[in-house]
């Protein structure tokens, strides 16, 4: 990078000239972004004499990870750790957990539960990533993260449970609509609420004006999500006894029904799967190859998909490995394009983040600037060179 100016960590307006942009939804190039007040103020057109970074990468929008656990280390047993820490310990692990998501390009994420509602006294604070948070998410007593606190059975323990969440300012509702690979003596492939239980948290969530997002890996558990109402599925893995198996009848229910597919894909280095997970694949014959083609398969039935990496929950889900993420998309067969959106954009619109996810005037000067052309090299994604909030560079670059 160079031009005129030298600390663009103190300037409130400046010029990018990168070689290309990708504006959330398509690529240009020589197009000049202009930054004023921490908000992008025009796209090309005469350059005034401001400060210019000049790189021959590829400016983008800052990065969205939709599936995000700011209170679990990353380490071994992350989430087995949470009722354990203090209030200090947690918010230490909170913050290295956004600065280590900041250095990879991510400026804003979704946390999908965490302990004690401790994600949301982070929101807001300057020089970090911005949060959507769930607080812990509803599950049923002993049920998947029941650690995080959210443990509620029968209608008034459910009602109880939204309006909690909806006193405490959550932005959304996380209901563990299956087992999961992480809880010992949970079932993957069962479902842990009735649908009636699931139709009463969806109804009260949106009269509280909430989205709610299932956790669903079990075909069962994903039919039940779709047929309560439900805004979003994460996973939505679609096990089955016989492996992994989606109908296309499912596939376009879930399209028709504007209902976002958060599937968590992406690791980092050799990924131990968790017992539960690695006795359905090895008794099934299922690998990861299935799994990223059924979530091509959504999107070729015209499902929204969106990336998070459900990082912080194991070595091979370190916070800040978003861009794996969209990677293993684009592996699996979908456009570069869409991909990118789906950690961009389309990311932004399902969060509610009205002003981030695309370089356009008037949107907050949330960038992340890469070596390479992703359009081309997907990998590029993983090679941050600078990183802005608000028009504020914050790390990465020289």
């Amino acid at each position: 990078m160079g031009g005129r100016g030298s600390d663009f960590t103190v300037v409130n307006t400046f010029v990018i000239r990168a070689a290309q942009v990708f504006d959330g939804e398509r690529a240009h190039r020589d197009l000049p972004v202009l930054v004023q007040d921490g908000a992008i103020a025009r796209l090309g057109g005469p350059v005034p004499d401001w400060p210019v970074v000049d790189s021959p990468g590829t400016l983008l929008p800052g990065l969205i990870d939709m599936h995000t656990h700011l209170s679990g280390d990353g380490g071994f047993g992350a989430l087995d750790r949470l009722a354990d820490y203090s209030e200090d310990e947690l918010d230490g692990v909170i913050e290295r957990a956004l600065q280590a998501q900041l250095a990879a390009g991510v400026t804003s994420v979704r946390d999908l539960g965490d302990r004690r509602y401790a994600t949301l006294r982070w929101r807001g604070r300057p020089g970090l990533p911005s949060i959507v948070a769930a607080g812990p998410p509803i599950t049923s007593p002993r049920g998947h993260c029941w650690n995080m606190g959210g443990e509620a059975s029968g209608a008034d323990g459910l009602r109880a449970a939204v309006a909690e969440r909806a006193e405490r300012g959550v932005d959304i509702v996380k209901v563990m609509a299956s087992g999961g690979g992480m809880t010992p003596g949970t079932d993957i492939m069962a479902c842990q609420f009735t649908l009636d239980e699931l139709r009463l948290i969806v109804e009260e969530a949106h009269a509280a004006g909430l989205p709610v997002t299932a956790h669903a890996h079990g075909t069962p558990s994903v039919e039940q999500a779709v047929a309560a109402g439900v805004d979003g599925i994460e996973h939505c893995s679609c096990f089955t006894p016989e492996g992994i198996r989606m109908s296309d009848e499912l596939a376009a229910t879930i399209a028709a029904r504007g209902i976002t597919v958060c599937p968590t894909l992406g690791a980092v280095g050799e990924m131990t799967p968790p017992p539960a997970l690695r006795e359905f694949l090895e008794r099934t014959g299922s690998t990861i190859r299935d799994r990223i083609g059924q979530v091509a398969r959504m999107a070729d039935a015209g499902v929204r998909i969106v990336s998070g990496g459900d990082s912080g929950i194991s070595p091979g889900k370190p916070h800040g490995m978003l861009a794996t993420a969209v990677e293993w998309l684009v592996d699996g067969g979908i456009p570069v394009e869409a991909a990118l959106a789906s950690a961009t954009s389309l990311a932004a619109e399902v969060a509610g983040l009205d002003r981030k996810g695309r370089i356009r005037p008037g949107f907050d000067a949330d960038l992340l600037l890469v070596d390479g052309d992703p359009l081309t090299d997907i990998t590029a994604l993983a090679r941050p060179a600078q990183v802005w909030l608000a028009g504020t560079a914050r790390c990465c670059g020289s």
